[in-house]
């Protein structure tokens, strides 16, 4: 089984002195790709020394996007995914590596609390952890780890819903609960970083992990987002005509806007739902007919 291990980077000339030679010392014969995303520091020059494959880019298309063309370029039955920072221990790949033979797709390396930049990324992480968990109905021990290893095939089907900056692990992760592939999670420690610090902006990539949860639960289940705001609209409206019976013994305008808000917003779910149905069967069909 051929593996090829992907380290999205930039400015990370650091980080790569140390991790490009602990995967050699682990995994001598593997295929090493470094994507260098618009580095302006000596990122390319290392990778090469240290005998990687090196895909460059003259300007950064954000960590997605490196993720992209490195899964496309790799020739391995077996994607490795990790950071360039040196966060990653190479140590633990054959033991990511030994959970696809027990017959899952996808096997992340999960953090505890200690692996987590700081105490607000780390609750961060805890609610989209929860929400995730929620919209695909499977336990997800962390949604944001950029550690895994996965089956190319597998993987592959899904880089057209990866966005070109964070967070391809968001939308990896929930695509493959979602497809039904199996996907585990292998505890792991997680060092300090090297070099520059982190390019995650939490306020504003917390928002895009948000929205990203949301728009890959649409696409999987949308009735997971339609029906809760259908009962909400039909609780609403319920409460609201109770109200004005009582005290004014009349149906009201506005219970009728809730109301029939209710049963659009659920006719809408089940049309995204039959909508969603086929064209992951047609897509099915077209991975068969390939």
């Amino acid at each position: 089984m051929k593996i090829s291990i992907i380290l999205p980077a930039k400015n990370e000339a650091e980080g790569l002195r140390r991790t490009l030679p602990a995967i050699a010392g682990v995994l001598p014969e593997v295929e090493v790709i470094v994507v260098d995303d618009g580095s302006t520091d000596e990122t390319a020059e290392v990778a090469r020394a240290a005998g990687a494959r090196v895909l460059s880019s003259p300007y950064s298309m954000g960590n997605g996007a490196a993720i992209k063309r490195g899964a496309r370029a790799a020739t391995g039955e077996v994607l490795v995914f990790m950071d360039a920072d040196g966060q990653h221990d190479p140590a633990h790949i054959p033991m990511l590596l030994a959970r696809l033979d027990e017959g899952y797709d996808m096997v992340v390396g999960a953090r505890d609390g200690s692996g987590q930049a700081s105490v607000g990324r780390g609750l961060a992480n805890g609610l989209y952890n929860r929400l995730a968990s929620w919209m695909t109905g499977h336990e997800i021990k962390d949604l944001t780890s950029g550690f895994r290893v996965a089956k190319a095939e597998r993987f592959r089907e899904f880089l057209h819903l990866l966005p070109n900056g964070f967070s391809y692990p968001t939308t990896s992760t929930m695509a493959f609960f979602r497809s039904a592939y199996p996907v585990d999670y292998v505890p792991v420690d997680v060092g300090r970083r090297v070099g520059t610090a982190s390019h995650i902006r939490p306020v504003r990539d917390g928002l895009r992990f948000l929205l990203i949860i949301f728009r890959i639960a649409t696409l999987f289940s949308p009735l997971k987002l339609f029906l809760p705001a259908s009962l909400s609209f039909l609780l609403a409206g319920a409460g609201h005509y109770l109200f004005t019976y009582l005290t004014m013994g009349r149906f009201t305008n506005m219970s009728a806007l809730l109301l029939s808000a209710a049963v659009i917003v659920f006719l809408i779910g089940l049309v995204s739902e039959q909508i969603t149905s086929l064209t992951y069967l047609s897509a099915q069909g077209n991975r068969r007919q390939e």
